[in-house]
Order: structure tokens, then C-alpha cells, then sequence
């Protein structure tokens, strides 16, 4: 039998222990360490699939060791998709009401969000969220994991986030990034290296467009007999590198290399009118389509004879990724994290950004060579496999198990 004194030793320790653990929201019993998202989308893309494809993961695996609750900025009542994506696969999600970008009154929505969920760490995936968190406190009533998805810095406003992201996220207690090239640019921007991690993005494989969808597409495209296809799916932004795409298309056609061949754009953006009219100066409406931002692109890969992405930046590309996972010959600009997806020679074409010429060498050279295109189609596998959601997934869990731990112990 335990004597009194013992007795009165355990009691003590248990009730310090729980005491310890009340200070952070933790029991001793363990419960799951709740998480806020933050998301600034409007659909699963971005910055917001990574975060839904470890919501998915903890779901497939039955994972019980955290909870995850969302948060979305909305713009004046807008309509936003990934409301009714997130809350289908039954993921908490509350909304933030906003008249504009740096709207004042997202302040006390936010608190009151946060009070109601009072999560155990927050998950901030964007520079506005990152510069709430600092700005509004919340790091001295939680842990903050803040995920770095990098910036374009074509314009004045992504200067501006650059900025934002040196004084924010400082007071992060882990950073996670997409690629080693963003990871140098944090430690260039003076912050610490030991806070930082690289996680590229997972890539989940989907059963393959069937032969009826691949034919319904070419029919609905118009795509005659034969065709060759050059996919490139993004944002109609500047720093995506359409126009020089198209600029390649336009000089491959002029040289005689282009015959029957044609690209398909797929996205939304602030340059679709100026690549609408590049494209008809170039004389190119007959082979350059754009089909918009579509939710399924399963179909569009499977009609592909390669993937180009043109980009002056990128991270780690969801889209390169998703095209490894259809085993398709890529051509690519060597950008950001690019390099660390993808391998010169053995799976792609790695061309300057900006360069039109070697772009359009480089595609040049994938339509002349059914070799070429069948070693790089072969070479696919290797890279998706070490790309895993399960792999991501237990990969962020431990950051946030760890991140919980020292929570607990200060």
C-alpha cells in the first residue's frame, strides 16, 4: 500500500501537471490539439490545397490527434466555393466579412472567431493573415505555425507583403515553406534559420480521365484528328509567363514546327484581355485557346502531349506536380523551387524564364522526339512517390505536435 506521504506526492504532481496543462487549453488527457486555418481563396489551389489535402489525410487515416477549424476572408459578400468544399467534407469553416483588403472591421470578427474556437495553434497561410496574427496579438494566447507560399514581387503591392511577411513573421514560432529557394530568401530577410522548414507540397494521384471524357473534350475544344497538345494551366498573371508562351507558339508556327499543334491556357486573371489581344496580333486564335479555370482538369491532362510552365516564379507548383502525376513531358522555366521538382534532362526541359527563344526550343525539341517524351513520361513516378499526402501529412503533424509540446512546457 502506498504510504500518506507518497499519496500526497502523486496529487501534488497531477494536480501541477494539469494546472500546466490548463495554462495552454491542454488537459491531461490529451485531447486533439485544435487548429485554425486561415485561408484568402476561392477555391482549393494555392495556398489552400496543402491545407486541404492534410485535412483529407487526417480524415482518410482516422487520425484523432487534432482538430482543424477554418477561417476565410470573404469580399463584401461574395460568393466563395471553397465555403461549401471546406463544410461538405465537414471541416468547420467561419467567415471573416470584408469591404476591402485591410478592412479595420475584420478585427473583433476575428476575436470573436478566435474566442469561440480558442484553438491551441493557428495556421496562417498568406501576408495578410501573417500580419493579423502579430499585429492583433494572437501569439500570446496560442502557438502560431505561419506557412510561407513566397511572392511574385512583379508589382508594388507584393513589395509591399515582402515587407509585411520581415516584421510578422518574426514572432512565428515555426515558419514552413514550400522550397529551399524561399527558405534562403526568409534567411535573407533576417530570419532565423532553425524556425524555418521546407515541405514541398503533396500531390494526391486521381484515377485518370477515361477515354469517353478525353473524346467529350477534344469534341467540345474542337480539336481535329491528330492534334498535339501543349497544356498550361495557371493564373493570368504577368509573373506566370503566358505571354511568352504564347510568343513561342507564335515563333514555332512561323518556323514550320507547329503543325497541327496547340496550346490550351487554363486559368482566370488580370491579363486574360491583354493575352486575348496578344494573341490576335500574333495571329494565333485559331490554335491558342483559353478555357478558363476549371474544377476538374483531370481531362485536360489526358488529351496533353506536354505541360509547359513559363512562370518568373513559382514555389512548389501544384500544377507541375499534378502533371508528373499524369506522366506528361514538361518544359519549364528554372524558377523558385522548380529545380527541386524536377530534373533537367531526365524529366524536363528546364528553360530561362523570360527567354522566349529556348522556350520555344525546348518544345521544339519535345514534339520532334517521341523518345525524349517517353524516357521523361517514365521518369514521372519517382518524383510523385516522395511527394505523397501521407508523407506531407505526418511531416506537418509532427511540426505541430512539437510546436503543442513546447507550448505546453513554457
Amino acid at each position: 500500500m502506498p504510504n500518506q506521504a507518497t499519496q500526497g506526492l502523486k496529487m501534488f504532481v497531477s494536480t501541477t501537471v494539469q494546472q500546466e496543462a490548463t495554462k495552454i487549453g491542454r488537459t491531461t488527457s490529451e485531447r486533439p490539439i485544435r487548429i485554425l486555418a486561415f485561408f484568402e481563396s476561392n477555391g482549393i489551389m494555392g495556398a489552400a490545397k496543402p491545407v486541404m489535402e492534410f485535412a483529407q489525410e487526417a480524415a482518410l487515416t482516422g487520425n484523432q490527434s487534432i482538430e482543424l477549424a477554418t477561417l476565410l476572408f470573404v469580399r463584401c459578400k461574395e460568393e466563395n466555393p471553397l465555403i461549401d468544399i471546406v463544410s461538405g467534407r465537414g471541416i468547420p469553416i467561419d467567415t471573416i466579412d470584408e469591404r476591402y483588403a485591410w478592412d479595420p472591421q475584420t478585427f473583433p470578427q476575428l476575436r470573436a472567431i478566435f474566442e469561440k474556437r480558442r484553438p491551441d495553434i493557428i495556421w496562417t497561410n498568406n501576408s495578410k493573415s501573417h500580419f493579423l496574427a502579430r499585429l492583433m496579438g494572437l501569439r500570446r494566447h496560442t502557438a502560431w505555425v505561419a506557412f510561407h507560399h513566397g511572392h511574385t514581387r512583379v508589382s508594388l503591392r507584393t513589395r509591399l507583403y515582402h515587407e509585411l511577411d520581415r516584421w510578422s513573421l518574426r514572432a512565428a514560432d515555426r515558419i514552413v515553406t514550400v522550397c529551399d529557394y524561399f527558405a534562403k530568401d526568409l534567411q535573407r530577410m533576417g530570419l532565423p534559420a532553425n524556425r524555418i522548414s521546407v515541405h514541398h507540397n503533396p500531390i494526391r494521384l486521381l484515377p485518370p480521365a477515361t477515354e469517353d471524357e478525353k473524346r467529350g473534350l477534344r469534341a467540345e475544344i474542337g480539336l481535329p484528328d491528330g492534334a498535339r497538345v501543349l497544356l498550361s494551366i495557371g493564373r493570368l498573371a504577368l509573373e506566370k509567363g503566358h505571354a511568352e508562351l504564347i510568343r513561342a507558339m507564335a515563333r514555332l508556327r512561323a518556323e514550320g514546327s507547329a503543325s497541327n499543334v496547340y496550346l490550351l491556357i487554363l486559368g482566370v486573371g488580370p491579363e486574360k484581355d491583354a493575352l486575348l489581344a496578344l494573341r490576335s496580333e500574333l495571329e494565333l486564335d485559331d490554335v491558342v485557346r483559353f478555357c478558363g479555370q476549371k474544377a476538374d482538369v483531370r481531362p485536360y491532362y489526358g488529351i496533353a502531349n506536354i505541360f509547359v510552365l513559363p512562370s518568373y516564379t513559382e514555389g512548389s507548383p501544384n500544377v507541375l506536380l499534378e502533371a508528373l502525376a499524369a506522366e506528361l513531358p514538361i518544359v519549364a522555366t528554372a524558377v523558385g523551387g522548380v529545380p527541386e521538382l524536377v530534373t533537367h534532362e531526365v524529366n524536363a526541359l528546364l528553360v530561362p524564364k523570360q527567354d522566349v527563344p529556348q522556350l520555344a526550343n525546348a518544345i521544339r525539341r519535345l514534339l520532334d522526339d517521341s523518345e525524349l517524351r517517353r524516357r521523361f513520361s517514365g521518369n514521372c513516378k519517382d518524383v510523385v512517390a516522395r511527394h505523397d499526402p501521407h508523407s506531407y501529412f505526418e511531416s506537418i503533424l509532427g511540426i505541430f505536435e512539437q510546436v503543442a509540446r513546447e507550448a505546453r512546457a513554457n
